[in-house]
């Protein structure tokens, strides 16, 4: 048989958390279709690499990509560093399905402006995604906050029956139509007022579906533990896998609590399927919010409607220049957006090592200046925290980018390098793959990342964009009732061991 491609002395990484080894990788159809010493096989093309690293192409676990792989499909913040897939309608908002009165509420303007919310139903937004041809794959949770807008005329109240009722209808027919399931951002103040008996009925939803509930905890801050317990109780009670969205310790008194919340997870893991996502920086980015203005760690604005001359600067030097305080220059900044300096590196490094966490970006593409995980992810976990600190072996750094959330979100033919599976690849350096973007210059794209291929297409080498675009919608393939395919109580056991370790 001629294959379409052989890349041959690979070490291939395979996403299972094992160590590489030495083959040879034929590709064909848009799948792979033998790996092994193949010697004495040829195909239209070959590839040399020379013993440097092919591993599945990165799945991010945790975007806000929804309009944007739409309107500028290129994806190159994305496409740069290796990843394949997105998964799209975290934290509540979501492109689809929506339909605006107005303006979208905070923090649903972080997708774009209202003119980018054109997908009324989740079938919209899908063939959108299959018309748009992105140069990656996309998959998509249901906001619940996105359902809130649609149905109440009061987003600072928990919904009624009725609402409750209506929101239901949309995300069953979402779930119908390939969503992964849904996602609440309760933290958010056009969220916070929803009880917890409004999502307990919306993620009933779920469980016929054995689809997935994520979840913006409703604190990152002291009350953590007690958000952590109600996230656990939703995804008991619609018997349906729990993944808690940035696992963190958020602002400076809660600095050194990592151990009490893994802990947690851990103890859920025991007896439900729980994860969690993280990403490799000691700062957070979101919209500005007058909550989380402090003294105690730097803030940096990173777009202001009224005043976006003002993005790029702290916002201490912006209230020095206006002879106000912080948080009355907070008020006059917005609508505005922010990275909070607001982590302790130890927290997340304890998190990002601990077997329950998968990597994803949380980058905010719709940012005048936005926070560096856009852009360097993927490869900082790679470089600065696998080789350079030696925080975890290679192979599982692919591992929480690949196969564990594959496996998580029902991706039942990616996120692996075996054979049938879709020829979803990265090629890269394992001595010089390194994140050059930094919190001045934001937009650099990474070094060390010598080619992708999206479903057998090589769609990104030698620092550039190459051929057609070929991405494509990822319905959910699977049920996860019962659990990630075991995932969730396989791990509890390394989990323990890894959180006494620490």
């Amino acid at each position: 048989m001629l294959y379409d491609l052989i890349i041959r002395d690979a070490l291939v990484i395979d996403g299972s958390d094992t160590p590489g080894y030495r083959a040879d990788v034929a590709l064909g159809d848009g799948r792979i279709q033998r790996i092994g010493d193949l010697d004495d096989v040829s195909a239209r093309e070959e590839i040399n690499a020379a013993g440097r690293v092919l591993a599945p192409g990165f799945i991010d676990v945790h975007t806000h990509d929804d309009t944007v792989v739409i309107r500028q499909p290129a994806m190159l913040p994305k496409i740069t560093q290796g990843v394949t897939t997105v998964i799209v309608g975290n934290c509540g908002i979501s492109a689809s399905p929506v339909s605006l009165a107005g303006d979208p509420p905070d923090p649903m303007n972080l997708l774009g402006p209202a003119a980018a919310f054109v997908y009324p139903r989740f079938s919209d937004y899908r063939n959108a995604v299959d018309a748009a041809r992105p140069a990656v794959n996309v998959a998509a949770l249901i906001g619940h906050t996105a359902l809130r807008s649609n149905h109440m005329d009061d987003l600072f109240r928990t919904a009624r029956a009725d609402e409750i009722s209506a929101m239901r209808g949309q995300l069953r027919d979402s779930l119908a139509d390939g969503a992964l399931g849904l996602s609440t951002g309760l933290a958010y103040a056009s969220a916070f007022s929803a009880e917890t008996d409004e999502v307990k009925q919306l993620a009933e939803e779920l469980t016929a579906f054995g689809a997935v509930y994520t979840t913006h905890l409703r604190s990152e801050f002291e009350p953590v533990l007690e958000a952590m317990d109600e996230a656990f109780a939703i995804g008991r009670h619609a018997k349906s896998p729990v993944v808690i969205s940035h696992l963190k310790c958020a602002g400076a008194g809660n600095w050194g609590r990592s151990p009490q919340l893994l802990a947690s997870l851990e103890n859920a893991a025991l007896t439900h399927p729980v994860g969690c996502d993280c990403y490799p920086y000691a700062a957070s980015s979101s919209t500005l919010d007058l909550k989380q203005v402090t003294d105690a760690f730097p803030i940096t604005i990173t777009w202001s409607t009224p005043h976006p001359d003002q993005g790029g600067r702290e916002l201490k030097d912006i209230a020095a220049d206006w002879d106000l305080s912080l948080e009355d220059t907070a008020r006059k900044l917005q609508p505005a957006g922010a990275v909070y300096y607001g982590m302790d590196e130890n927290d997340v490094q304890r998190i990002m090592k601990h077997p329950l966490s998968m990597i994803g970006s949380d980058g905010l593409p719709e940012d005048p200046f936005p926070h560096p995980r856009l852009w360097g992810a993927f490869p900082r976990v790679l470089g600065h925290f696998s080789r350079d600190l030696g925080l975890f072996a290679l192979h599982t750094a692919v591992h929480k980018m690949t196969g564990l959330t594959a496996t998580r979100f029902g991706l039942h033919d990616r996120g692996f390098v075996r054979e049938g599976y879709c020829a979803d690849l990265v090629l890269f350096n394992a001595d010089t793959v390194r994140d050059v973007a930094d919190f001045k210059e934001p937009r650099r794209a990474a070094e060390g990342i010598d080619a992708v291929w999206v479903n057998g297409h090589l769609s990104y080498a030698e620092g550039k964009a190459q051929g057609e675009r070929q991405g494509r919608f990822l319905p959910r393939s699977g049920s996860l009732v019962g659990g990630f395919d075991s995932v969730g109580p396989a791990l509890a056991g390394k989990a323990s061991a890894a959180t006494a370790q620490n």
